[in-house]
């Protein structure tokens, strides 16, 4: 296996950083081990994949940490890369798992539904564009994911401020939005520690994207997420991706700053209109994308429009069943 994945230690020697591989260009997820007194609470495990349980087996063997050992398991959020071996996980050990209750139900929608959710987008991506092919690719794409999240765990709600053992400490829990409603970010305030999960990545931008049903405005939601994130005296951040790092105010400013020149990219590339959401997207992303890439793009294009919409920034109109949008006039 790649030397890319596996343990990373950490400067609190009560956490370890696992680097679990995923399918997808950003090759890893970050999972943590986090030390109690009694064993171990695991966060995010990362996809059930082949790959991901040879990982987790060469980490049990160097650490001499046994699935009887995990305490619980966190999930920050529910996309699959994250919350995929819970249920495997705790069939193994038998520890409880902790998800937000908006987490629980969207995994619910995703993957306990049938075609349900995906037929949704299917619906919303032709109805802003997408030609017939790419959308139908979406249906097989989405139904993958099931064995990649399966067997489904059963999930203890976390709320919003709620404290939760995370080892030997009591770690706060801050809800935020946008990237999935009801992730939840965990903040220790004697340390300035923060597990901020996909809610604020380093040297990357997390993905916005727009699900039919859930948030009306899921841009709206990740900025005013960090400023609210922002706004904690953090010293040490340990995301979900990439390498636990400083500066996080400074980081949560700017990616918002990265958001507002996004809108203008929009916004410019709708000109006088009409355009439709999947013309922007392949105009900002190109067109040689993979299908899952392509889903990602067209979500936060949809995203990225809404909120200019919404500001007054652009309008919409529907020409023979396909939405179109246009720069709103300007008095």
């Amino acid at each position: 296996m790649s030397s890319v994945y596996g343990i990373v230690p950490q400067d609190n020697p009560g956490i370890l950083q696992v680097r679990v591989p995923v399918p997808y260009p950003l090759q890893y997820v970050n999972a943590y081990l986090i030390q109690g007194d009694g064993g171990w609470t695991v966060m995010d495990p990362g996809i059930h994949s082949p790959e991901a349980l040879e990982l987790w087996e060469e980490v049990f063997r160097t650490t001499g940490i046994g699935f009887r050992q995990l305490e619980r398991i966190v999930l920050t959020h529910h996309h699959p890369d994250h919350y995929g071996l819970a249920g495997f996980f705790q069939h193994k050990s038998g520890a409880p798992v902790f998800l937000s209750e908006w987490g629980r139900r969207q995994a619910d929608d995703l993957w306990g539904n049938g075609d349900e959710a995906a037929r949704r987008l299917w619906t919303l991506f032709r109805q802003h564009g997408m030609d017939a092919a790419m959308a139908d690719a979406m249906l097989p794409h989405m139904a993958g994911f099931v064995e990649l999240v399966s067997p489904r765990p059963e999930t203890a709600p976390i709320r919003n401020s709620d404290l939760l053992q995370l080892g030997e400490s009591l770690w706060e829990a801050v809800e935020t939005g946008g990237h999935a409603a009801g992730h939840m970010s965990f903040y220790r305030k004697d340390t300035g520690e923060m597990f901020c999960g996909d809610a604020v990545l380093p040297r990357i931008s997390p993905n916005i994207g727009y699900m039919p049903g859930v948030e009306e405005d899921p841009l709206a939601s990740f900025l005013d997420g960090l400023r609210l994130l922002a706004e904690y005296a953090v010293d040490r951040a340990y995301p979900g991706h990439r390498d636990s790092f400083q500066g996080f105010a400074k980081r949560c400013g700017e990616l918002i700053v990265h958001h507002d020149k996004r809108l203008s990219q929009m916004e410019e590339r709708i000109g006088p209109g009409p355009c439709t959401a999947y013309e922007c997207c392949t105009g900002l992303f190109g067109s040689r994308l993979t299908v899952h890439q392509f889903r990602f793009a067209m979500s936060e294009t949809l995203a990225h429009l809404i909120h200019l919409e919404r500001r007054g920034r652009i309008r919409r109109e529907e020409q023979e069943g396909t939405v179109v949008f246009f720069r709103a006039k300007m008095e």
